[in-house]
């Protein structure tokens, strides 16, 4: 390439301070299947390292970021090249940050106006395909401001119109993704009960089971002392689809009796998000069960049935009694400890127990007993172990 050139595509503003500087390209996909679908687009991104080049910066100071390969740009969080991008900036580390468009580098309004800011107070330039920006220019910087507001709105647009058809088709009875134990669903999505005789009989004896002792840990019991274990259909891997017989647990007890599934209900918005719970990377975990009166869908006769709706909604009452009439463990009291200490032998959280009149302390492991029925595994006086924690303290 010959020098005109190089000053052809170098504007003014690229400076020697700049060209001292990294040349940071930022390459990322929202998702894996467009990374293996969408090569074209790849290969364009990866190409930018001789836009960098061509702008002045020698090819070994040219670093390309992809760990986002197969990430959503709608937030910072669990994206750790663009967080290091941002670190490298703040560090006065990068002179231009290169990437296709703006939507690549970051689609929320919070990340892109925080990367904006960082780069202007440390003289980093931007450069997409369309041009060169400096955001500590007041021009540059509304250009860029509204190339990320347009992003964010297209995100914002692209959710809608998918919720809308899932709402659509959820309204309908047959949004269905995956199915309980003792329930299948057929290759054009039906779902039937599980053709296997046995998954079906473990699943109505646990019915039967609840209706006799009006308590999960009775059902839980009876599985434990009957050696009875739970039919469960592998739902991906290379069994998906076989049946699979797994050790009984409270937490598997519990969604069953609580699924309307085995009622015949199709339900849809049970369980929605709260982002006040939510966790970085594990939108699942800010999922919590709402009143039957907030359920979005709620289509009764729909599937096939275990139990009946008034059965199941006797099941429920049943079970808000029980959970209104236990005591519990106090929560409060002089452990020092308190959900701090840890099993030697199986690694499980410890639970903190008082009993007598004098409130004499006490470390248990209790969850293989709560979860399987099985044996404490071990217990050990509180007040000796928080003197010693003091002592070390």
């Amino acid at each position: 390439m010959t020098s005109s050139t190089i000053l052809l595509l170098r504007p003014d503003r690229v400076e020697a301070r700049h060209l001292d500087r990294l040349a940071l390209v930022y390459v990322r996909q929202s998702t894996l299947r467009q990374v293996h679908q969408h090569q074209e687009s790849t290969r364009l991104q990866y190409g930018l390292r001789e836009r960098a080049v061509a702008l002045g910066w020698p090819r070994e100071r040219v670093v390309v970021i992809d760990e986002d390969q197969g990430k959503s740009a709608a937030s910072a969080e669990g994206r750790p090249g663009f967080q290091r991008l941002v670190a490298d900036v703040g560090l006065d580390r990068v002179g231009v940050v290169v990437g296709l468009d703006m939507s690549r580098l970051a689609r929320s309004c919070k990340d892109w106006y925080h990367l904006l800011e960082v780069c202007a107070l440390f003289g980093t330039l931007i450069a997409d395909l369309d041009g060169l920006y400096d955001p500590s220019q007041y021009d540059d910087r509304l250009l860029l401001g509204l190339k990320g507001t347009m992003s964010e709105a297209e995100l914002h647009t692209l959710r809608q119109r998918l919720l809308t058809g899932q709402r659509a088709k959820a309204k309908r009875g047959e949004l269905v993704s995956r199915v309980p134990m003792g329930y299948a669903r057929r290759p054009s999505g039906e779902v039937i009960l599980d053709p296997d005789e046995r998954a079906r009989h473990v699943v109505s004896m646990m019915f039967e089971t609840f209706e006799r002792s009006g308590t999960i840990h009775g059902v839980m019991r009876h599985l434990v002392e009957n050696d009875i274990r739970l039919p469960v259909r592998a739902y991906c891997g290379p069994d998906k689809g076989e049946l699979q017989w797994s050790r009984p647990n409270n937490a598997s007890v519990n969604n069953l009796l609580h699924n309307p599934i085995y009622a015949g209900a199709y339900v849809w918005g049970r369980r929605p998000t709260d982002p006040r719970r939510k966790r970085a990377g594990r939108p699942s975990t800010g999922r919590r069960t709402a009143d039957q009166s907030k359920w979005m869908v709620c289509i009764q006769d729909r599937l096939p049935a275990y139990i009946t709706w008034q059965q199941y909604q006797a099941n429920q009452a049943k079970i808000k009694s029980n959970r209104l009439d236990q005591r519990g463990t106090p929560r409060q009291g002089p452990s020092l400890l308190a959900g701090l200490v840890r099993c030697g032998k199986c690694g499980r959280r410890m639970l903190t127990s008082y009993s007598g009149r004098q409130n004499i302390l006490r470390y248990s492991c209790l969850m293989e007993a709560m979860h399987h029925l099985g044996e404490p595994c071990q217990s050990l006086c509180g007040t000796d172990l928080d003197r010693m924690v003091e002592e070390l303290v």
